[in-house]
């Protein structure tokens, strides 16, 4: 399995939406292009909001995971300039 070059963390747990996405939208566009940032939350509802966003955005997610009961780590690949 390859390891993945994380550029960015970003956490944001304690958050609720809509600043999830607010959040990590703003994330991903202090990146590059080609550049990865990964995102850790506490917010069910936002495991799940964040990756469709972030697909509609045109950006690729690399990797969605529950770490623990009430952690999720979120990695999104920056595809296309915000």
């Amino acid at each position: 399995m390859e390891d993945i070059k994380i550029d960015k963390k970003l956490d944001i747990r304690g958050e609720v939406c809509p600043y999830t996405l607010v959040k990590s939208k703003l994330g991903v566009e202090d990146i590059e292009v080609g550049q990865v940032i990964e995102i850790i939350l506490d917010y069910p509802e936002a495991a799940k909001s964040i990756p469709a966003a972030m697909l509609n955005y045109g950006h690729s997610v690399l990797k969605v995971e529950k770490i623990n009961p009430k952690e999720w780590i979120i990695q999104i690949k920056k595809e296309v300039e915000d």
